[in-house]
């Protein structure tokens, strides 16, 4: 078995870019200075999945990817380059979007309790009489449907975000969280997965998304017994001045952390004044301090998306000898400083969102006390699944939500990182490093991934307007009166993101404007699209291409900051391939990398 890798090179497979396909890359990568492949998830996937991450089948490699030959080939072609195999793994949920395509989930519907997968998915029986709720399309409740012999419920998709009763991979539907901290259901899930590792075929596991796992440091534990102790990653997203735990198996994190220090170490501090009087003249309410844009944007999201989630943990703490209380287990989560604890580590972290909460509401004093004992005891159901939850409220709250509110340098908003933290100084840059190597030398460093709200290019280059911060300024002024939407920091999170990738093509930006416009929830949602205000969106798009003005202005700021956004790219290039860790290079990256999350990802 090798060790760890001096550097991966991920590979995105799909039915049009194989195994096969994959393995012919082997002699490019080693000419590269790549030491190890990198591939996303290889399992059996949904039909026509572009991602992976919807396994349906655990037990056979994806045949539209390249199937078992495909790894084989893969596999040879590395050992002859003198490469190593690093694979995606997905413990956390299923595929369950086609119920027939998932043998499991099919059986599960089929029989219900009395199937023997049924104690593979988190469900709660109890909630709807023994029946799984399946959200789907428009659904008429006064005719009930299926009849009764059955074991599933079809119920109207809007009803999903607050009746479901299993667990989800944040709010997609599609995939249902499963149980691996059971061992008949770790061994069965794995068993292919681990036979790669012992065959040879695979050196080493990224592991998705441990964070939605009821006990992320014993899954890594039986993790390492099955495989040997070979080489893991794990998909984990590390707050400000959060450390990874110490006790957990794992060589370290797929590299979020780094790219926040590599992104700010390259920010010039002396704009930050100027971009935050900006920024606080495009908002109505004036500035908005970054904790309570936070708590606000997580609070929503325990209110909607998932508040079956909060309604189940209300029910599991109800079973105890102390009540549970919606609002308040809503409250605590959105005060929840990081992504989650692993009890009993990390329960300081709970304390700091009881004082927080209470603080901010002490209406709730009285429930949150009661709370408090339940959500802390490690054994307690409610505390395990307040700890897989608080993960997902961070998550959409923050990520997929604060993130496009935030418009003073888009670039500072990206996974992983600190909006809050403007620029890092030369020595704490590395200081920071020098904490790498001593503590996690093998963990993962990153620029782009499939998951970066924008490319590392383009996020290069909007870090330059932080040299020029009147100027970009001076370009939004001239804006508005033609194209303002009404939500100004919107409109500055959308012009710095085509100054950004500037040229694109009229499409991408028109999928990444209506991405970001819903995913901010402001004046739009994915659920109850405002079409006003997005013709005034996809107007605005148009303008950067139609306008004569608009577009000259464009052209003539990407000439002005291009050079340094080149620059930029360059050095943080560099400091990644130089600096401790493993540097990931994401597909295509090793060339200008000017993407935005949708729809290029």
């Amino acid at each position: 078995m090798r060790g760890s890798p001096l550097s991966t090179y991920r590979l995105q497979l799909t039915g049009d870019f194989t195994l096969h396909d994959a393995a012919g890359l082997a002699a490019y990568l080693r000419e590269l200075g790549i030491d190890w492949f990198y591939l996303s998830p290889i399992l059996q996937a949904g039909e026509g999945s572009t991602h992976g991450y919807d396994v349906v089948d655990h037990s056979t490699v994806d045949a539209a990817r390249g199937g078992a030959d495909g790894l084989r080939a893969l596999s040879a072609a590395a050992r002859d380059a003198g490469l190593g195999v690093l694979v995606d793994i997905v413990p956390n949920h299923m595929g369950v979007g086609v119920p027939a395509a998932n043998a499991a989930w099919w059986s599960v519907l089929s029989l219900g309790r009395d199937s023997p997968y049924a104690d593979w998915f988190d469900i709660d029986w109890d909630a709807s009489g023994g029946m799984v709720r399946l959200p789907v399309g428009d659904v008429d409740d006064r005719d009930p449907f299926p009849p009764d012999d059955t074991h599933y419920e079809l119920i109207d998709w809007r009803r999903a975000d607050s009746e479901l009763n299993y667990r989800r991979f944040f709010a997609v539907n599609e995939l249902a969280g499963i149980r691996v901290e059971l061992p008949h259901v770790f061994a069965a899930t794995h068993e292919l997965i681990v036979s790669w590792v012992r065959d040879g075929l695979v050196d080493g596991l990224r592991v998705d998304h441990p964070d939605g796992l009821a006990d992320p440091g014993r899954y890594l534990d039986d993790l390492a017994a099955a495989t040997g102790g070979a080489y893991v990653l794990v998909e984990k997203i590390l707050e400000s001045g959060e450390v990874l735990a110490p006790f957990w198996a794992t060589a370290g994190t797929t590299g979020y952390d780094a790219l926040a220090e590599l992104d700010r170490v390259l920010v010039d501090p002396a704009g930050q004044r100027t971009l935050d009087r900006l920024d606080a003249s495009l908002r109505r309410g004036g500035p908005l301090a970054w904790a309570d844009l936070i708590h606000d944007t997580k609070r929503a999201i325990a209110d909607g998306i998932l508040n079956s989630e909060v309604r189940r943990l209300a029910r599991e703490a109800a079973g105890a000898e102390a009540g549970g209380d919606e609002d308040a287990i809503a409250e605590l989560l959105a005060c929840f400083p990081v992504y989650r604890s692993y009890l009993p580590y990390g329960a300081e972290h709970l304390d700091a969102a009881v004082a927080a909460a209470t603080r901010r509401r002490p209406d709730l004093t009285e429930a949150i006390s009661r709370l408090a004992p339940i959500l802390g005891d490690p054994s307690h159901p409610a505390a395990i699944r307040f700890q897989q939850t608080s993960g997902m409220v961070m998550a959409k709250g923050v990520e997929d939500t604060a993130f496009y509110r935030v418009s003073r340098l888009a670039s500072l908003t990206e996974v992983g990182a600190d909006p809050d933290e403007f620029a890092l100084t030369v020595d704490d840059f590395h200081a920071r490093q020098q904490t790498r190597l001593a503590t996690l030398p093998a963990s993962m460093t990153t620029l782009t991934t499939h998951d970066t709200k924008r490319g590392e290019d383009t996020r290069a280059r909007i870090s330059v307007i932080a040299e020029l911060p009147a100027e970009w300024a001076a370009f939004i002024t001239r804006r508005r009166p033609r194209y303002a939407l009404g939500d100004g920091a919107l409109e500055n999170v959308l012009w710095e993101s085509i100054v950004g990738s500037w040229p694109r093509e009229r499409e991408a930006l028109h999928g990444y404007a209506e991405k970001a416009a819903r995913e901010a929830g402001g004046a739009t949602t994915w659920a109850d699209p405002d079409v006003p205000f997005e013709v005034r969106l996809h107007e605005l798009v148009d303008a950067a291409f139609d306008d004569p003005e608009v577009n000259g202005d464009i052209v003539a700021f990407v000439a002005r900051i291009e050079a340094a956004g080149w620059s930029n790219s360059l050095s943080a290039k560099l400091l990644q391939l130089t600096g401790p860790g493993v540097p990931d290079v994401y597909q295509g990256s090793e060339l200008w990398e000017f993407s935005l999350v949708d729809p290029d990802n």
